[in-house]
């Protein structure tokens, strides 16, 4: 007990003296779970109970020096509660981004979410932004944080809960609140009193406005491994045929289209998708998949639309989307006289 006891004091002394290397440390944790996320995604579950119980361990914030000084006699400086404040949300941005880069489709709005999300992991990583510019306005600061949780709860409600997109997404907007609430006096102490009532509302107005561009946000628990339009599906090998791009409208309406898709999934998540299939911008046609995670090369599925209308010379797409109307994936393809 008192090896453990003086290796503590030793620790939290080395961190107080040199508080740089705790900024080192979250950096490379970042970059780690990066990588080792994208090496073996088996692993995004451990990440995600560990980053789990980080946030959790905000909350009790000041709980946890008040035992560190009763239990050891050692104040931890408030320096330190801000660098751990800042290697979670290094953490938990860089954990989630490679989920959302490998989703995003850059063509769709999206971008603008996983773009916010790359803007904030680099604010948590360069010193001067995070606490000259970031931490003084409180307001943005305590956004800032509601915005980190909200995008790591994107990302571990499926993996942990087997949640469906939709439910992920609802249940990540209220948790964000919510956890961020016991926060606010120790994010922001000393302040006006109705400072905390603007905040709350200025939060409940940020959540409602991403509910209604939800299409916004990437469905980070899903990807798409492959996509494919054509006359044919192989049914015992569960692989498409040649990939169609333009064909004219005889061909189309004599032998239809296969929409063929591979979604990967976590595992145990059961999903329920759409094909949508839309004429010169204007949907035609709608179509339900449902989908089961937990294989390798992703849950192959197809459709085949053989109902098209008179006139289907023009520009198509097929959207796979979730039921919030969360893309995955689109193809297009083009029908000629």
């Amino acid at each position: 007990m008192n090896y453990f006891k003086s290796l503590v004091i030793k620790l939290i002394n080395l961190m107080q003296k040199y508080p740089g290397l705790l900024a080192v440390l979250a950096f490379s944790s970042g970059i780690a779970s990066y990588v080792l996320v994208e090496r073996k995604a088996s692993l995004a579950q451990f990440i995600a109970v560990l980053l789990l119980f980080s946030w959790v361990w905000l909350l009790i914030d000041n709980w946890l020096r008040e035992t560190v000084e009763q239990r050891f006699g050692l104040a931890l400086s408030p320096n330190i509660m801000r660098f751990v404040l800042q290697m979670v949300h290094q953490e938990s941005l860089f954990f989630a981004l490679p989920f959302f880069l490998a989703v995003t489709s850059w063509n769709h709005p999206q971008a603008v979410f996983t773009a916010l999300i790359l803007l904030c992991a680099l604010v948590s990583l360069i010193d001067p932004l995070y606490y000259k510019k970031l931490a003084p306005n409180r307001t943005l600061f305590v956004i800032f944080h509601t915005f980190s949780l909200f995008v790591v709860l994107l990302v571990i409600l499926p993996i942990l809960l087997n949640l469906t997109t939709s439910q992920s997404l609802a249940a990540a907007l209220i948790i964000a609140i919510a956890l961020t609430i016991p926060s606010l006096d120790s994010l922001m102490p000393n302040v006006r009193w109705w400072r905390l009532p603007l905040l709350l509302i200025v939060l409940g107005s940020l959540s409602a406005g991403i509910w209604q561009l939800r299409s916004w946000v990437p469905p980070a628990a899903l990807r798409l491994t492959g996509m494919t339009l054509s006359h044919e599906v192989d049914l015992k090998q569960r692989k498409p045929g040649t990939s169609v791009k333009i064909l004219d409208a005889y061909a189309l309406h004599r032998q239809g289209l296969y929409s063929w898709t591979a979604v990967k999934a976590p595992r145990g998540l059961n999903e329920k998708i759409y094909h949508v299939w839309l004429h010169n911008n204007k949907e035609v046609d709608r179509i339900t998949l449902d989908i089961t995670g937990g294989r390798d090369q992703g849950y192959r599925a197809w459709t085949h639309k053989v109902n098209f209308p008179a006139e289907a010379v023009g520009k198509w797409q097929v959207k796979v989307v979730t039921e919030s109307e969360q893309l995955i994936g689109l193809s297009k393809f083009v029908v000629t006289p």
